[in-house]
């Protein structure tokens, strides 16, 4: 039997990137998974790679950022499988700029993805979970639940992101008081702080070549010079920015069984470089 068979996974910005990464290796230990991402393409992409595999997934297609998000995730879990027993709040994006520069937009829109989104899923979960819960406390059994937040080691501040660095720092407080109102439940809350990992939003640009991508309208600059990828790479023991897999890795880790007796905590994969 699979680890994580019959479990039932929730995992927001998961059609690329890390969140792919953390889906597809969900999957592969048994997991149900609600596929989420602000495109139906690569959404539906990776429920195919996963049922082609022999897995169970289905798409929530959205952003997080929406009022209504929430609730129809959760509903999606549900409706589709009955239950919910492990959330990765996964999605985001960094928009930069020094503060006497930085619009009220810029601000809200890091806050929104990645502090006040996770918290609408959580408190729409909640019901869900605490049902679940009390009927297993009235059975005798005990039953653990994953939540896995994911934070930045920019959470400690990084010149240029101050909306970025405020909503990472914000995602421990919750973590950890999230772990204190739902211990109750049995559920783990833990959180994960990465470093510098290779995405989309972090690969090398080609000499003075600028790149956008468009996340809900906006043309946001992603891609980072290649000498700063050097210069960042010698200040990492491992020496060099990690994979997708390998930090999405370190997120399935807190969704094992495992880690049943480990909560409130914040894992940093950084390849030896940074702290929280």
């Amino acid at each position: 039997m699979k680890k994580l068979e019959n479990k039932v996974a929730l995992v927001t910005g998961s059609g690329r990137g890390i969140g792919r990464e953390v889906a597809l290796q969900l999957a592969a230990y048994g997991a149900k998974v609600v596929v989420n991402d602000l495109d139906a393409a690569p959404a539906e992409e990776v429920v195919a790679e996963i049922v082609a595999a022999g897995g169970q997934a289905v798409a929530c297609v959205g952003s997080v950022t929406a009022v209504d998000f929430a609730e129809r995730f959760v509903k999606t879990a549900v409706d589709h499988y009955g239950a919910i027993d492990i959330i990765v709040n996964n999605a985001g994006y960094t928009w930069d700029n020094v503060i006497q520069k930085m619009t009220d937009e810029q601000w809200y829109a890091m806050l929104d993805c990645h502090l006040t989104a996770p918290f609408r899923i959580l408190r729409a979960a909640q019901p869900v979970i605490g049902a679940a819960a009390k009927q297993e406390a009235a059975d005798g059994r005990e039953v653990f639940r994953k939540v896995v937040n994911i934070s930045s080691v920019a959470a400690n501040g990084n010149p240029g992101q101050v909306n970025y660095s405020s909503a990472k720092a914000g995602i421990l407080g919750m973590t950890k008081t999230l772990s204190k109102e739902w211990g109750r439940l049995k559920v783990n809350v833990n959180a994960v702080a990465f470093g510098f990992i290779q995405t989309r939003l972090t690969e090398a640009l080609a000499g003075d070549a600028s790149k956008t991508v468009n996340i809900e309208g906006r043309e946001i600059k992603v891609g980072v010079q290649q000498a700063l990828i050097d210069s960042a790479s010698m200040m990492i023991p491992l020496g060099r920015p990690g994979t997708p897999k390998e930090a999405a890795g370190s997120v399935v880790m807190l969704c094992l069984p495992e880690s049943d007796y480990v909560s409130g905590q914040t894992l940093v994969c950084g390849g030896g470089a940074g702290s929280i």
